[in-house]
């Protein structure tokens, strides 16, 4: 059967029309994939790349953990419309409800998406000092996503945990499950902690662990308990490790990128204080130098590796 002109142009655009519109939602869904790591654990891996209003600023990784009595959430996500993205990929695997969210820090992915799970019914449970760094961050994070997701930050409200543990490290049973809190010392940011799972012996470092790209030493990044704190991770002995950001590893990969990069500032930047050199020549150095050539595949090296060469020189001198 042969259309009249007219009509066979009307149909074409309306499938031009609808394929248009179809190629822009997979465009603009979100990245965030599920990996399972063992029967009841799993981490949502989200870009490598920047906060995006795509991406609903969950250019991070996160986890969760299914127990008998309801799933213990690791990190909420920054925005509750990042976390309800978050609640629709463990719907997708378990029916069991999000009882318990655990925040790891206080960048604004790990825990602006609390509001939203609190409102569903979760407790939100944080070391103080993990609190005590959202407290003082939380304005200025909230205007940075503001400026990102635009209409999608709408309804972000810090909501800072109604369980603050007052230590170093605390033993929890949730839903009949044993975890662990660790706070090792500051890294990315002050209070930064790590969830561990002593049956499972998976670590959730939050920011601690860069993988896959390279880590960013911010100004209040202390490089010098950042190198410490992980290597009193290692002494766990972990079989798997759910990053901050990037994929789930075992322990050798944590270490070559992670681990052996913070070694690499610290042990070189020492060297170069101790030959005299300035902080520009340090810079030229440790950049050019053939042996931060096992880090330089990491996404965003080109843009984050002089600055932390930079910052930990800085942190170096001051520490003397």
């Amino acid at each position: 059967m042969k259309f009249p002109a007219a009509r066979t142009n009307f149909l074409l655009s309306l499938l031009m029309g609808w394929l248009l519109l179809l190629s822009t939602g997979l465009a603009h869904a979100i990245n965030l994939k599920t990996h399972k790591i063992d029967a009841t654990a799993y981490a949502l891996v989200g870009e490598l790349g920047p906060r995006t209003y795509e991406n609903h600023g969950l250019n991070n990784t996160v986890g969760f953990v299914i127990t008998p009595q309801g799933v213990v959430l690791i990190d909420s996500g920054a925005s509750p419309m990042g976390a309800a993205e978050i609640a629709k990929r463990v719907a997708a695997v378990t029916d069991k409800p999000i009882k318990w969210v655990i925040n790891t820090g206080s960048q604004d992915h790990r825990w602006l998406g609390n509001s939203y799970f609190k409102k569903h019914g979760a407790e939100i449970i944080a070391l103080k000092k993990t609190v005590v760094t959202q407290q003082r961050f939380a304005d200025d994070h909230i205007s940075g996503l503001q400026n990102t997701l635009k209409d999608r930050a709408k309804g972000i409200t810090p909501e800072f945990a109604s369980r603050s543990i007052d230590s170093d490290h605390a033993q929890l049973n949730l839903g009949g499950t044993p975890f662990e809190i660790f706070w090792f010392g500051d890294t990315h940011f002050p209070g930064d902690a790590v969830v561990w799972l002593p049956k499972q012996r998976i670590a959730f470092t939050g920011d601690m662990v860069y993988l896959d790209r390279m880590l960013g030493i911010l100004p209040y990044s202390n490089v010098i308990s950042w190198q410490q704190a992980f290597h009193k991770m290692e002494q766990l002995e972990p079989k798997w490790i759910v990053p901050g950001h990037g994929d789930v590893a075992p322990l050798s990969k944590v270490q070559a990128e992670t681990g052996n990069y913070l070694d690499f500032l610290i042990s070189g930047v020492k060297r170069a204080q101790e030959d005299w050199l300035e902080i520009d020549d340090t810079v030229n150095l440790l950049s050019e130098t053939e042996s931060a050539a096992p880090f330089a595949h990491l996404q965003n090296f080109d843009s984050w590796h002089r600055t932390n060469i930079n910052r930990t020189f800085l942190t170096l001198e001051s520490a003397e």
